[in-house]
């Protein structure tokens, strides 16, 4: 009883990148939600801080969270903590030392790091807090080049680049213990992407929405923009069937013009398969298929996990759909359906994000998550414009800004309800599920932004005297 409460009141310590701060959190409780366990910190917890402490945790959680996260850098076993030397060194000498004796042992080798946050230390000052810490019982050798044991000596110096104090805020010791997956971001890099469009999702974006949307192995996830299969590279990654739909016919036979610079052709082989035989998981791959997101061609039944996408805004995209505003259309004399081009109306962001919220409700398994982007003209948005379905819980609403009157929400829903009729009536009464109309002129503010921005450019930059 004495050793199981010694393991579940250690604490750890994640140390998170300073980028897509709004990501972060959803990403590490969605990461705990997929190992049922709950998202427990101290009392001084600040979403903003590059620093949590968790609490009721195992080693092998933390491990499994770092094999995934990627707005996580690292995690360490929290031996101590304090806001000066003197009370890291009070709470140091409380921690067991049963937990600390293991890693210690004459045998075994180490090294101590030190870490700074927002603020560089010199070689001198960082021997001389490793020097401080004397008093912990270190019996092994010293092996900065391959250890056994890692530890780090961790310093927060706050957020403001223009206001760093001479002493740290706060000060952590603990042992490392594993470190996240940044290295994803240069591994999967677009640059390196065998097939790429104009839209395609950089891979830290692409890894982070698989994280909110709890992608796992064996799911089958789909995409119903799919575009250049780059959320289908990420969730394959971690071992989900992955599918996909477009209304481009060009981009899913990877044909046409390439967006590659200096390439002026797409080559044969460039397709989204091939993204994913580039990574090792073709075996993921079920399909995709030329479609339109707004019309109805699936079964009725519940199919996916998880439906991971960003459609399309206007911008480098164009918002289609097939039909016609004609009350009767006449395919042409020579209709043939290998060469018959669809005719095709706009397609409203209201509309696209009304039809995207029905089918997640009637195609995800219960539990599933919808994870998609949001555009948003940012001096009016609020909360409320985020579009609601009754079938879906929001669970998170990170954003990412584009300029300084756009940006776009990343939107995480999951299905906690199958449909039902009286779903479709509470769907048009309640001003709740109101559809996205408020942003059907996105493209248009999009653009008058820019257009304001360039003519303030203009008149700050000086002319040159002839």
């Amino acid at each position: 009883m004495a050793l199981h409460c010694r393991r579940a009141c250690r604490q750890y310590l994640l140390h998170l990148a300073h980028d897509n701060v709004d990501f972060r959190l959803p990403e590490i409780k969605a990461l705990l939600s997929l190992r049922k366990r709950p998202f427990d910190t101290s009392e001084t917890f600040s979403e903003k801080s590059p620093f949590w402490q968790l609490n009721g945790l195992s080693e092998d959680d933390i491990r499994r969270v770092m094999s995934r996260t990627i707005c996580g850098k690292s995690s360490f076993e929290l031996w101590g903590h304090g806001t000066t030397t003197d009370e890291l060194r009070t709470s140091l000498l409380k921690y067991p030392a049963e937990n600390m004796a293991p890693y210690l042992q004459q045998n075994s080798t180490y090294k101590i790091n030190v870490y700074t946050f927002n603020k560089t230390l010199v070689f001198n000052n960082r021997i001389q807090k490793i020097d401080a810490l004397d008093f912990l019982p270190f019996k092994g050798t010293v092996n900065l080049k391959d250890p056994e044991h890692i530890f780090c000596l961790l310093e927060d110096y706050g957020s403001d680049p223009n206001d760093i104090p001479e002493e740290p805020f706060h000060i952590y010791f603990g042992r490392w213990i594993a470190d996240g997956q940044r290295e994803l971001i240069r591994s999967y890099s677009v640059k390196k992407r065998h097939f790429i469009g104009n839209t395609s999702m950089d891979a830290r974006l692409s890894f982070i929405m698989a994280n909110h949307a709890k992608v796992k192995a064996d799911d089958l996830v789909y995409d119903p923009f799919v575009g250049t299969g780059s959320l289908l590279v990420a969730c394959s990654h971690f071992g989900a069937y992955v599918c996909g739909t477009d209304i481009d016919y060009n981009t899913i036979h990877g044909i046409g013009k390439a967006s590659r610079k200096n390439q002026k052709w797409r080559g044969p082989d460039e397709n989204i398969r091939a993204n994913l035989r580039q990574y090792g998981t073709e075996s993921l791959y079920v399909d995709v298929m030329v479609s339109d997101a707004s019309k109805p061609v699936w079964r009725t039944n519940a199919q996916f996990d998880a439906i991971v996408t960003d459609p399309p805004y206007g911008i480098r995209e164009s918002t289609r759909r097939t039909g016609s505003h004609k009350d009767i259309i006449k395919p042409p004399v020579d209709f043939s359906g290998e060469s018959h081009v669809p005719v095709s109306m706009a397609y409203h962001l209201s509309d696209i994000f009304a039809d995207l919220l029905n089918f997640a409700a009637h195609h995800l398994v219960l539990g599933g998550r919808l994870v998609y982007w949001l555009p948003i003209y940012r001096p009016e948005y609020c909360e409320e414009m985020v579009p609601l379905h009754p079938c879906l819980t929001l669970i998170s609403n990170c954003e990412q800004t584009l300029s300084s009157h756009t940006s776009r929400r990343l939107i995480t829903m999951e299905k906690t309800k199958e449909p039902e009729d009286s779903d479709r009536l509470s769907h048009l009464a309640d001003p709740r599920f109101t559809p996205y109309q408020g942003h059907n002129s996105f493209r248009e503010k999009y653009f008058s932004g820019l257009t304001k921005k360039n003519r303030k450019d203009a008149k700050a930059t000086p002319r040159n005297k002839e």
